[in-house]
Order: structure tokens, then C-alpha cells, then sequence
């Protein structure tokens, strides 16, 4: 892209967050509470401004060969002094906005913006199978999974091919959801068929698992510059097979586990990122790797009311951020051709 006056070198000022603007009254003003005024206000005291938009808010105007211009809502903005959080999200109500997130991650990348998730990172971290096949040689084994379609044609039964060794009980959920929605415990093959027709309500791909057994711990590693930054520890309530907070699960800020340390290295060098989680599973005898979160969900230290371990992996965060993108500026505007 060429260089202007308007948009010469500086310091990362905005960080925009794309993300689909259909959250429930409810919804919406907890994220608020728990998240949003936090991402603010730390944003803020790291002299950057941090602001939310859905896809729809961003004009970009193309009619200058090589000088594309890029508007959030009718504010101007350029690479030197702003990123875009491109996180794909997927959950059911926000379906209708995936090709739109994504084709606007592409949009954003060849304009010239820094993205600190580029639209192939999204999108591999958005599909659970995806994500494992690109980790494959990860030193933590990753989860046997199989992949499924939920089609018109999902009462044949086709997919029943890839299940012929899979052991019951089962984990059935969706490939692209997160926050424990849509996880089930199915018990049979006939199980599966009835929440494969499911899915086909809302042509949900899904993933199946095998079950690691009740009280399977779920250990979320926050990556930031290539380090293990933090640890939430989520435990299952009995009866559940899911650790996540929403379905019931306790959560608690927790000692890296040294293997885990250890694992970050591989993971950081196959996704040279500023900020990432890792999702693993323990089974009361191994860890396995299930997940990766592009944009994983700082929890708050709920005890703490200043949320000290929070709004410490945010800082970092948003640091990691903003050393990524001067980096990232100086290397282009050294390799420009002016």
C-alpha cells in the first residue's frame, strides 16, 4: 500500500473489535460488566482507545487504485495507528454474519491493517478438527476427534463410516461454538444419530469425541508473546461433561502445570501471534489438547473485586499488541518503495 502524509508511522492509538452485534439485552450487559468497560479502561491508561463494531460499521472506499481508505462508522482510519481484532465467532445466532466477518478479515488484511489474528489463524482456530489437524505433531497428544456433516442427507447415515472404532460414551459437539454450548454425552451410535439430525436444524457441522470420564479437568493456558502468561483451571459440576462456567463449572486462576509450560513453545512458534489460549483436558491421569481460542475469554477473579489477575492478562494482552504492531510497522515501511 502506498504511504501518505495522513498515515505515516506512529503509535498504535484504537483497537477496533469486530464482532456481530446481536447479543440478547441480557447477554449484552453482563459481557459489559465482565468485560468490555475492563478492555476500555485499560485500553485507555495504555493511551489506545478500545472500541467495538460490528461488521457492518466498516466503509472501506477502494476507488484509488493502491490508496484503499478505511472508515469505522464515519471516523477515518489507517494501519499506522489502528488494528483490527478479527476473531471469527460463529454461535448460532451470529450464522448469518460468518461470511461476512470473514470476507471483511480479508478486506482489512489487503487494505494494509495489522491484524493480530490474520483471517486463516480465525479460521483454523474457529474449527475444532481444523485446529487439531494443524497441531497434529503438538508434544500434548491432541483428542481423537472426527468430524461430521449435518446435511440434508444426514438421516442416511454416511458419516457412520468414520465411527466404526469410536468408543461409548461419547462427546458430541459443535466443530465452530464455544462456551460449552451444544456439548452432549451421547451413549450410543444411535445417540448420535438423533443429535446429528439435530444439528441439521441449523446445519451445524459437529465433532465426536470419546469421553475422558467425569470430573475431566479443562486447563486454559493464556499465551501472550510466546509465554504462558496465566492458567484457569475449570472443574466440572458432578454430573457434568463439560468444565465450562456456563454449564455449571467452577473456575480458579491456577500454578502452570510444567508439562503445559513446556508445550507453549510448540505452540508459539506454530502461531507467531501476539495472544492466544490453549484448551487441555486432563483425565485425572494425562493432559490431551482439545482447543484452540484465537480470542479466548479472559475470566474474571471473581473474589477480587479490583480483578487483579484479569486485568493483568489484559494489560499484558493489549501490550503484546501494541509492541506487535510497531514491529510489524517498522518492517513495512522499511520494505516500502516510495
Amino acid at each position: 500500500m502506498n504511504r501518505t502524509p495522513e498515515n505515516d508511522a506512529g503509535p498504535l492509538r484504537r483497537m477496533c473489535w469486530i464482532f456481530p452485534d446481536r447479543e440478547s439485552t441480557r447477554t449484552g450487559a453482563m459481557w459489559k460488566h465482565y468485560f468490555w468497560d475492563l478492555y476500555e479502561e485499560v485500553a485507555e491508561q495504555q493511551g489506545m482507545r478500545w472500541t467495538r463494531h460490528s461488521p457492518d460499521a466498516v466503509t472501506v472506499d477502494g476507488s484509488v487504485r493502491g490508496a484503499p481508505r478505511v472508515y469505522v462508522d464515519d471516523e477515518l482510519v489507517s494501519p499506522h495507528d489502528t488494528l483490527f481484532v478479527t476473531a471469527l465467532y460463529s454461535l448460532p445466532y451470529q450464522s448469518m454474519d460468518i461470511f461476512n466477518q470473514y470476507a471483511l478479515y480479508a478486506v482489512l488484511e489487503e487494505a494494509g491493517f495489522y491484524l493480530p489474528f490474520p483471517p486463516k489463524v480465525s479460521l483454523i482456530g474457529n474449527d475444532k478438527l481444523a485446529t487439531l489437524l494443524h497441531l497434529h505433531d503438538s508434544p500434548v497428544p491432541p483428542i481423537p476427534s472426527i468430524r461430521i456433516g449435518s446435511g440434508r442427507d444426514v438421516g442416511k447415515h454416511l458419516y457412520e463410516v468414520a465411527l466404526a472404532k469410536m468408543t461409548y460414551p461419547a462427546i458430541v459437539k459443535p466443530a465452530g461454538w464455544c462456551g460449552g454450548g451444544g456439548i452432549n454425552l451421547a451413549r450410543s451410535s444411535e445417540d448420535i444419530r438423533g443429535l446429528a439430525s439435530l444439528a441439521q436444524g441449523g446445519d451445524t457441522t459437529l465433532v465426536v469425541q470419546p469421553y475422558l470420564g467425569d470430573g475431566t479437568v479443562d486447563y486454559r493456558v493464556y499465551v501472550i508473546d510466546g509465554k504462558p502468561h496465566a492458567v484457569l483451571k475449570r472443574t466440572p459440576e458432578d454430573g457434568s461433561p463439560v468444565a465450562n462456567a456456563s454449564r455449571g463449572g467452577t473456575m480458579e486462576f491456577a500454578e502452570i502445570p510444567a508439562e503445559l509450560a513446556e508445550a507453549t513453545a510448540y505452540f508459539a512458534e506454530r502461531l507467531p501471534i501476539p495472544f492466544f489460549c490453549v484448551d487441555f483436558l486432563h483425565d485425572g491421569e494425562q493432559f490431551w489438547f482439545s482447543e484452540l481460542e484465537p480470542d479466548g475469554v479472559i475470566a474474571p477473579d471473581l473474589d477480587d473485586p479490583d480483578r487483579t489477575i484479569q486485568r493483568g492478562i489484559t494489560q499484558a494482552r493489549f501490550t503484546a499488541y501494541r509492541d506487535a504492531h510497531a514491529k510489524w510497522w517498522a518492517n513495512s515501511t522499511a520494505g516500502d518503495v516510495r
